[in-house]
């Protein structure tokens, strides 16, 4: 077999699978070369499970190409966050270092059920806390345009993986940005889909709709193959919505331009974000408005934005941490500790200013999302940084209290349950990538996904991926 099927996009891997070119096996066998190629600079795929691929691959084999799934055998990635039946599942924690889950969480099922080929797992911070990927089990994702700097997080080994094309697809996970944001740093593509629309874990949070799992890939039309291929309703999954008629690729296929966009570089003031991705932010809203897109600068009122995601995001921690923090604070890092006492701070009166301010929000975003098609902004505040940097500090000369400052961009959008995408946008003058981000109508994830595609073909990035890592070197 050729040496570049790790070139492939999902897409044409796929359609070669049907064919008989080539097999699941060949395609295992392609994540494993290039694994060992770049998975030594990045460190992004922390625990392969090749064997285990290999024998699912046989399964499928047995099977008729048309009873294979949409995904047809395709070797796909998964944060290491979701448990994988039979494979080391850490959550980055030494608390879970040993940890081999007897049951996968449902995404898993799904695109196992679809065809799908677990190759391994890709690196996350602590229990996805602190949104630059390191842990002391597997150490550090850095980023592959520059591995001095971050991959961002908590998907940051997705990312990598997916930049230095280990794999095609991969899942991650989105709270306050943690697929988003490793997307833009990586020039990757990540979608936060509606809540509901990929079934969560059976877990005691069961009507979380802040955190919600979702695709990643290297282009629009890829995300949507692997949405087709992890949706769909699962009744341990209370707010999980059944699957559309129609296909997500399907939709995205018809690549539908947007009329009218609204641009809110740093949501009306209520983030600050660098200048370079200012300029890259608004030479792709030029481009959009060269190409026939009405361009609007305007932006619901995120003013109270920032507390009530504080507020809700540490009621969270609380319920899903506190019980381990009470048994293992020892072995916790820092940033989940925080969070936790954070949460525990909490009065009454917070939580109620922060509920309705979020019903208010979802209010004014219905209705500013009637006159616009979509609300574009920065995918993230800044450029990926030096990796010792494990939060940003200060952005345009705002310094930041703790880690969840630099975070209030795409945390805005969290609180709204809009579906969201982080598209590749361009590059700074020292060569470090920036994405925009496009919002779209709640449960829009299909209109969202259709007008990406759209907006990828006119800014042109899609090809920047993947690539060798690049060699290490300082910001000026």
């Amino acid at each position: 077999m050729p040496n570049d099927l790790y070139r492939l996009t999902a897409r044409e891997a796929v359609r070669r699978l049907r064919s008989g070119e080539i097999t699941p096996l060949d395609l295992i066998d392609a994540v494993e070369r290039r694994a060992a190629q770049v998975n030594g600079v990045v460190n992004a795929l922390v625990t392969p499970c090749y064997d285990r691929a290999r024998d699912h691959a046989r399964r499928l084999m047995a099977l008729p190409p048309s009873e294979r799934g949409l995904l047809a055998g395709l070797p796909v990635g998964i944060k290491d966050l979701n448990d994988v039946a039979g494979v080391r599942t850490t959550y980055g924690s030494p608390i879970f270092a040993e940890n081999v889950p007897a049951e996968s969480e449902p995404l898993v099922e799904a695109i196992e059920a679809n065809g799908g080929i677990v190759v391994g797992k890709t690196n996350t911070p602590e229990f996805g806390a602190g949104a630059n990927t390191f842990n002391a089990v597997f150490g550090e994702t850095l980023n592959p345009w520059n591995p001095a700097l971050n991959a961002a997080g908590s998907s940051g080994g997705s990312a990598a993986a997916l930049a230095t094309s280990i794999v095609a697809l991969a899942s991650g996970s989105d709270l306050g940005g943690s697929l988003r944001t490793p997307a833009s740093f990586c020039s990757v593509v990540g979608f936060r889909p509606s809540p509901g629309r990929v079934a969560s874990a059976r877990g005691e949070q069961r009507f979380d709709d802040l955190s919600v799992e979702g695709p990643m890939a290297r282009n629009v039309l890829d995300v949507a193959l692997l949405l087709d291929a992890m949706s769909g309703w699962c009744i341990d999954d209370p707010i999980s919505l059944p699957s559309p008629p129609e296909p997500f690729l399907t939709a995205a296929q018809r690549k539908q331009k947007p009329k009218r966009i609204a641009l809110a570089m740093d949501l009306g003031g209520a983030t600050p974000v660098d200048k370079p991705t200012r300029a890259i932010v608004r030479q792709a809203a030029d481009t959009l408005a060269n190409a026939g897109i009405e361009i609007v600068e305007a932006s619901p009122d995120f003013s109270g934005a920032k507390e009530a995601f504080h507020v809700l995001r540490g009621l969270r921690y609380v319920a899903n941490m506190s019980a381990l923090m009470a048994q293992h604070r020892d072995k916790l890092k820092s940033d989940v500790i925080w969070n936790v006492e954070q949460g525990m701070t909490m009065t009454a009166e917070r939580i109620a200013k922060a509920l309705l301010y979020r019903a208010r929000l979802y209010g004014e975003m219905v209705d500013f999302l009637k006159r616009f098609d979509f609300l574009l902004t920065p995918a993230a505040c800044c450029a990926p940084n030096p990796i010792e940097e494990r939060w940003v500090r200060e952005v345009d000369g705002h310094k930041f209290e703790n880690y969840l400052g630099w975070l209030t961009l795409p945390a805005c959008i969290t609180l709204t349950t809009c579906p969201a995408i982080s598209i590749p946008a361009g590059f700074t003058e020292d060569g470090r990538p920036i994405g925009i981000q496009l919002v779209g109508r709640p449960r829009g994830d299909a209109a969202l996904l259709s007008a990406s595609a759209a907006i990828e073909e006119i800014l042109g990035f899609a090809d920047a991926v993947p690539i060798d890592p690049k060699p290490a070197r300082e910001l000026a």
